[in-house]
C-alpha cells in the first residue's frame, strides 16, 4: 500500500512542455500577424492618411505638417509658363498643370503688374490676388476695375467645375474701424464678398465654393517690411480638388448674370 501511494504522487518532470508549447504557439501567431500587417497595401494607407489630413485642413481645424507628401515645385516649360511637378496622382498633375497654364495665359497682364501670383501648394493650385489690385486699404469692397480679371478667372475655373476655397488674409497691423473691429472680420468679409461676386455676377455654382478668413496668421512673407506686408494682404483662391467627369458642367462658360438661386439673393 505504501509503495502504491508513493508511485501515485510521483512528480511529472515533463509538464514544462505544455507551457513551452503554448509559448511557441503564441509566438507563431504573433509573427503571422506581423507578416500579414506588412503586406497591407501601402498605397491605400497613404491615400487614406492624405485624405484625412486634407479633410482637417479644409475645415481649418488644424495646421498639420505633412512629411509624407512629396514636395511640389514649379518649373519653366518650353513655352515659358510654369508647370506643376511632384503631385501625388497623374490625373491631378494633368488637371492642375492645364489649369495653371490657362490661368497664366488669361492673367498675363495682372501677373506682370504684380497684382496676381499663381503657385502650387500642398492642397492644389493657389491663385493669390494681392490687395493692391483688388481692394482699397481697410475695405472689403472689390474694386470695379478688377472685375474683368475676376470674370476671366471665374470662366476658367467654372469650365472645369473646380472646387475652390476663397481665403482672406491680412498683414499683422491691427485694424479697428466702424466696420471692422479686427483683421479677422476684415479677412472674412473680403472672402465672403469675393464668393458673393463669383456667385451672383459670374454664375459660379455655390456648391463649388467655400470662404474662410485667416487674418494675419498665415503670412507668405515677413511682416517687418512694407513689401512683406503688401504680399500678405491678399485673397487666395485655392483649388482644393481636381474636377471629375461626373462634376463637369455643360459647355458655355460663365453666365453674365445670376443663373440660379443664391443665399446672397435673399
Amino acid at each position: 500500500m505504501s509503495q502504491k501511494r508513493r508511485q501515485a504522487h510521483a512528480a511529472n518532470h515533463e509538464r514544462w512542455l505544455v507551457s513551452y508549447a503554448d509559448f511557441i504557439t503564441l509566438l507563431f501567431a504573433f509573427f503571422v500577424v506581423m507578416f500579414a500587417s506588412s503586406q497591407v497595401d501601402k498605397g491605400k494607407i497613404g491615400k487614406l492618411a492624405i485624405a484625412i489630413e486634407f479633410a482637417f485642413k479644409d475645415l481649418g481645424l488644424f495646421n498639420l505638417p505633412s512629411s509624407k507628401v512629396p514636395p511640389t515645385s514649379i518649373g519653366p516649360t518650353q513655352e515659358g509658363l510654369p508647370t506643376v511637378t511632384g503631385l501625388r496622382e497623374p490625373s491631378t498633375l494633368s488637371n492642375l498643370a492645364k489649369l495653371q497654364k490657362e490661368l497664366a495665359i488669361e492673367l498675363q497682364t495682372e501677373i506682370k503688374r504684380g497684382d496676381v501670383a499663381i503657385k502650387v501648394g500642398r492642397e492644389g493650385l493657389v491663385v493669390s490676388l494681392r490687395e493692391v489690385g483688388f481692394f482699397d486699404s481697410g475695405s472689403a469692397d472689390v474694386k470695379v476695375k478688377s472685375e474683368p480679371s475676376l470674370a476671366r478667372i471665374a470662366r476658367v475655373l467654372e469650365h472645369g467645375a473646380y472646387q475652390v476655397r476663397i481665403e482672406g488674409h491680412t498683414d499683422n497691423v491691427p485694424i479697428h474701424t466702424s466696420r471692422f473691429a479686427s483683421n479677422w472680420e476684415l479677412s472674412t468679409s473680403r472672402a465672403t464678398e469675393m464668393a458673393k461676386l463669383f456667385i451672383i455676377r459670374y454664375g459660379y455654382p455655390p456648391d463649388h465654393l467655400s470662404a474662410a478668413g485667416y487674418a494675419e496668421f498665415h503670412p507668405v512673407a515677413p511682416n517687418d517690411t512694407a513689401e512683406g506686408r503688401a504680399l500678405n494682404r491678399r485673397i487666395d483662391l485655392v483649388v482644393v480638388a481636381p474636377p471629375t467627369k461626373a462634376s463637369r458642367r455643360p459647355e458655355g462658360g460663365v453666365a453674365a448674370g445670376p443663373s440660379r438661386p443664391s443665399v446672397f439673393e435673399r
